[in-house]
């Protein structure tokens, strides 16, 4: 559960701290004092979007701070997943910071994360209903949703969507053999083309740069001939003068008679030895210069091939031979399609089969929870003062789609022998809170979020039917913490704990501040949501018997 709410300078509150109760907790004020900036800085924890807009005025950052409290094993779960520790004590922090830029930082248990993480973790932590929610109930398209959220075991559920998966993915193989024959083969005279294009061209691996290499040799052959003939003229000399190696053996020959000069001697031998290898690698390097004038010319083709090659087929010759391969890979695809395309039928008539079974079960399965799920809504609305009301859901069969083959709409009549009509249609907005009220308390049972977020849901009711919701929230509030923002007095007298959210004016600013009621705070702020503005003696006492009663009702005493 939510028990710690840290805001600062969100919007128009400056610093404020809410300590949450475990049962009921209410949240009452004037319209515009701030309430719904309170369940902004829930969302903004629970990671949905926020805008720099709800930083307040003059400041840099906002903060917002959740402190969570004994949460479940599918939050712990859910941290495990996502790579943050779950803390002995079972409890969370989550904290978001807001800059006026539009930049957010975001932290679980002091380490960082993601929005989309904050989002992952929310969805398994807290429930919000407001607006959004109403009109997700309103929309056919999500109504299955519900009651596939009362499934004990989803593993039907689970084995229809990966069946239809794998059905939609043979059937766009399918789809793609089974192209328009004159593309087929435009395609395979493509694939011909460019097989014997690259096969004829007889790549090889690193071919490129060795003619690269030889053609620079070429090109400097004159240079590197003059240069050879100049060293080896250096080393055997002419008849006009001794070479190093003539040097050398004087040099040697005129030692060699002296023991004491016989390690100069083998010095002599060494450096021969190597003057003879010198003049073999120029002899090598001479006839690697000895080309045929056309060789230069094929070289210079075959690399302006090598290149134009590199622009269609990959920029090195792996590439190239890798294309090839897949090139044969595709026309044997393209001539060997008609029997890949006979697999594939029957393949798709199988998986086809599998999934109309699946989707059957499911919708079976479907029916027998709608049936269990249109009486608890019914005995919910019997309590909510709605006792006349019939709730029906509706099924037709569609088209297979990744939900099912179910076209699921919710029905209702609001008077006696009148026949159901769709939800969207007839509903009034008192009538659609009670029921979005009743489908969350019966979906609570199956529920393990924590907290349950209600923004305004007595819209639409007043008198008894709000009395009848405040006491349904707190019939909920014992299995699942509920935070409620109301207009409603019926509602807040329920309470557990009570928060009066007002503005104050300072200078020029504007604050927000989030006050915990005591008994006597209490029943001056029902009295001023009955009465308005001017709080009178019999609204005081109103206000005292509305909260006696609901202690009387609590304690068993009615």
């Amino acid at each position: 559960m939510l028990k710690t709410l840290e805001i600062e300078n969100i919007a128009v509150i400056e610093k404020t701290t809410v300590d949450f109760s475990s049962g009921l907790n209410v949240l009452t004020g004037e319209t515009g004092a701030g309430k719904s900036i309170v369940v902004d800085s829930i969302n903004a924890i629970l990671g949905e979007r926020t805008s720099k807009e709800l930083v307040r005025h003059g400041a840099e950052n906002a903060y917002v701070s959740a402190y969570f409290e004994d949460i479940s094993e599918n939050v712990r779960k859910k941290l495990i997943e996502l790579g943050f520790e779950s803390e002995e004590d079972n409890s969370l922090l989550i904290t978001r910071k807001i800059s006026a830029s539009g930049k957010s930082a975001c932290k679980i248990n002091g380490k960082s994360a993601t929005v989309s993480m904050l989002k992952e973790i929310g969805n398994v932590l807290v429930n919000i209903h407001g607006q959004h929610d109403s009109q997700a109930l309103l929309n056919p398209d999500f109504q299955y949703k519900y009651i596939d959220m009362l499934f004990d075991d989803c593993s039907l559920l689970d084995e229809y969507k990966k069946s239809f998966k794998e059905l939609i993915s043979v059937r766009r193989r399918l789809k793609a053999l089974t192209a328009d024959e004159t593309d087929k083969e435009r395609k395979l005279e493509l694939l011909e083309y460019q097989i014997k294009e690259l096969e004829d061209a007889d790549i090889k691996i690193g071919e490129r740069d060795e003619l690269s290499k030889r053609r620079s040799l070429i090109n400097k052959s004159e240079a590197v001939s003059e240069a050879l003939n100049s060293s080896l003229l250096a080393v055997n000399g002419d008849e006009e003068i001794d070479g190093i190696q003539s040097q050398i053996n004087d040099c040697y020959n005129s030692l060699s008679a002296f023991e004491e000069a016989k390690d100069i001697c083998e010095l002599f031998t060494d450096i021969n030895d190597k003057l003879e290898d010198v003049k073999d690698k120029i002899d090598l390097l001479f006839s690697s210069i000895d080309f045929n004038p056309d060789e230069l010319e094929e070289i210079e083709d075959r690399l302006d091939l090598l290149y134009k090659f590199s622009s269609k087929y990959g920029e090195t010759e792996e590439e190239m031979l890798a294309y090839l391969d897949d090139a044969k890979a595709k026309r044997n695809s393209i001539i060997y399609s008609d029997e890949e395309l006979e697999k594939l039928n029957a393949q798709y008539d199988n998986i086809f089969e599998k999934t109309v079974e699946l989707a059957q079960r499911l919708s079976d399965k479907r029916k027998k929870t709608a049936r269990t799920f249109e009486k608890s809504v019914k005995s919910e609305l019997e309590f909510l003062d709605m006792p006349k009301l019939q709730f029906v859901v509706s099924f037709e069969k569609g088209n297979l789609s990744s939900t099912g083959f179910d076209k699921v709409e919710f029905l209702i009549s609001t008077n006696p022998g009148e026949p159901p009509k769709p939800l969207s249609k007839i509903a009034s907005g008192g009538e659609l809170s009670r029921i979005m009220l009743a489908i969350k308390n019966i979906l609570s049972y199956n529920d393990t979020i924590g907290t349950l977020i209600f923004d305004e849901i007595d819209t639409g009711v007043s008198g008894r039917a709000s009395q009848k919701i405040g006491l349904k929230l707190k019939s909920v509030s014992k299995n699942t913490q509920v935070i409620c923002v109301t207009h409603s007095a019926q509602i807040a007298s329920n309470a557990d704990e009570h928060f009066l959210i007002q503005k104050e004016f300072i200078g020029d600013r504007t604050y927000t501040k989030v006050t915990e009621l005591d008994y006597e705070s209490r029943k001056k702020e029902l009295a001023r949501i009955m009465g308005g503005l001017e709080i009178t003696d019999t609204l005081l006492k109103s206000a005292e018997e509305m909260l006696s009663l609901q202690e009387d009702i609590q304690n068993g005493n009615l």
